[in-house]
């Protein structure tokens, strides 16, 4: 099975490659290899383009051979999250929606990983639409953890944490809304970029919400995710929040010392804010104790609760979302994933007005960010996980709690997770770093110095090969009842016909499920507000195009 080229990260693997000790051939062919070996217990992989990643391999090798030799990724595997748009080859989101979906042209990052002389190994699996799962009641099914396939990969980058944490490829493209890079490479005890909005260009990707969509690499190493972004980042005028903003050398940036460094230790959303696991609590304070010897200067601070930035960006994200599958929702409701019906159908019930509030409220809390970045280099946070059992998941708990990784969705700038120990268990424990908006640099730098000294990314699951196991699909939960009043479900009904919504008894249930919480949560950010208070999506017009 090739072990010791699956658990090469880029930089090792470029180096080797760069020296010709190593055939881009010889590694592809390795870990095609081990995609058929071990791949039928992870379901990670919904198309692997093993032909067409020889040939690019053998290319690569040619060019390198005669002295062209164009970065580190030349000659490199990776992979894609099924919403990347590639040429030739189907794109299906995970939907039955899409399951024929043949893209005639590659997405901005997907060519320029090509030019860079990355090796497309093929797509990975995705919640549907990069938002509902883990379901089991699509044409795929959900990728499962590495660490323990009995368990949750997190998500929607699903495919791409366990395909990167099992040594299948050793990068792969996800995207992240609400923590859909971060999750599963924090459930996979993996490094996971979300780079700043506008840094890497969403143009090919299909959408979930256009204000809050990045798109980023998971990977094992903070050196392989700043090579990665090295490639990546940069301005695309065909992608309207492109940032037309200067590129750093990433890798330049990477070291081990901190000191006079600023680390703004932000507790509550663990402690207090949600619910986590025991283990986290202890993994955490050894983190900063890390920090604190490498020489960083350590001080608590206090952002917004929780719960806060996820009514501010599920209120705005699922406005938008809704409005992007408004046509096939009204359609063809019965061939999306019930996952995905219960997290998108309550959106018709956010009005014109909820929206804007959203907005309105986000440009207060950037505006209160102002002096927390001044103060501080970086924010240090826990980050998502242990992984939860799969099957044991319910769609009611995205409308009623907050996340981790979410905040910083809402705030924009960058955030990356990285392993910081293992329950006893052996599941992954993540810690979250971040920080201001283009400062990616900064992020990184103190990512890969706790990196080196905690030492956790040398620690890899154990896989075997096999044909696919059988295993009991769990049946799909009921929605949940519904505590809504009876004016509650009047606007509900008016809701759903004013959207053109033709909805069954069980697919009416789950807006009903919903209702009461979403009511709850557009309320707490319904606050009277200036007149001058402007949404955050305010256009601006520069030299040369509509911002």
């Amino acid at each position: 099975m090739h072990d010791a080229l699956a658990w090469l990260t880029i930089a090792e693997a470029a180096r080797e490659i760069r020296a010709r000790h190593l055939s881009p051939v010889e590694l592809t062919r390795a870990l095609i290899e081990r995609v058929e070996a071990v791949d039928p217990q992870l379901d990670a992989f919904l198309t692997l383009t093993a032909e067409q990643a020889l040939d690019q391999a053998r290319e690569a090798e040619a060019e390198i051979a005669h002295g062209h030799w164009r970065g580190p990724l030349h000659g490199v595997p990776f992979g894609l999250k099924d919403i990347y748009e590639t040429a030739g080859i189907r794109t299906t989101a995970h939907s039955r929606i899409l399951e024929h979906n043949v893209p005639r042209a590659d997405a901005t990052t997907v060519a320029r990983l090509r030019a860079a002389g990355g090796v497309l190994m093929g797509k990975l699996a995705t919640h549907e639409f990069a938002h509902g799962g883990p379901s089991f009641d699509l044409p795929w099914p959900p990728a499962r953890n590495p660490w323990n396939p009995d368990h949750f990969t997190g998500g929607s980058s699903s495919g791409s944490g366990a395909a990167v944490a099992a040594g299948l490829v050793p990068m792969a493209m996800g995207s992240d809304t609400g923590g859909s890079i971060r999750n599963p490479a924090a459930l996979c005890g993996l490094v996971g970029l979300k780079p700043t909005y506008g840094l890497v260009s969403r143009h090919g990707v299909i959408a979930n919400s256009y204000s809050y969509d990045h798109a980023g690499p998971l990977t094992r190493t903070v050196e392989d995710a700043a090579l990665s972004l090295q490639v990546l980042a940069g301005h695309d005028p065909r992608d309207p929040a492109s940032a037309d903003v200067p590129v750093p050398d990433y890798a330049a940036a990477l070291g081990e010392d901190l000191r006079g460094l600023r680390v703004g230790v932000v507790r509550h959303f663990h402690e207090t804010d949600l619910r986590v696991n025991e283990a986290v609590h202890t993994a955490f304070d050894a983190a900063v104790e890390v920090l604190r010897r490498l020489g960083a200067s350590i001080e608590e601070v206090r952002l917004r609760p929780l719960r806060i930035y996820q009514d501010i960006k599920v209120t705005a994200a699922e406005s938008e979302l809704f409005s992007v599958h408004a046509a096939d929702l009204r359609e063809r409701p019965g061939d999306f994933g019930e996952d995905f019906l219960a997290r998108s159908l309550p959106a018709c019930l956010l009005t014109a007005t909820d929206y804007l509030h959203a907005q309105r409220e986000r440009r207060v809390v950037l505006e209160e960010m102002r002096p927390i970045y001044a103060r501080h280099d970086v924010l240090l946070t826990a980050g998502p996980g242990p992984a939860a059992p799969l099957g044991g998941w319910r769609v009611i708990e995205f409308w009623r709690q907050g996340a981790l990784a979410t905040p910083f969705n809402v705030t924009g700038g960058p955030a990356l997770v990285l392993p910081m120990g293992f329950t006893e268990g052996g599941l992954p424990l993540s810690l979250q770093v971040a920080g201001r908006p283009f400062d990616d640099a900064t992020v990184l730098r103190v990512a890969h110095a706790y990196e080196r000294a905690a030492g956790w990314t040398t620690r890899h699951p154990v896989l075997s090969a096999g044909p696919k196991p059988a295993r009991v699909v769990p049946p799909l939960p009921d929605p949940e009842p519904s505590t809504a009043t009876e004016a509650q479900r009047e606007v509900a009904h008016l809701a759903c016909r004013r959207a053109g919504l033709d909805l069954d008894d069980r697919q009416m249930a789950m807006v009903l499920a919903a209702a009461p919480l979403v009511e709850e949560m557009t309320a707490r950010i319904s606050h009277r507000r200036d007149w001058y208070q402007e949404p955050v999506n305010v256009f601006t017009f520069g030299s040369d195009q509509l911002r």
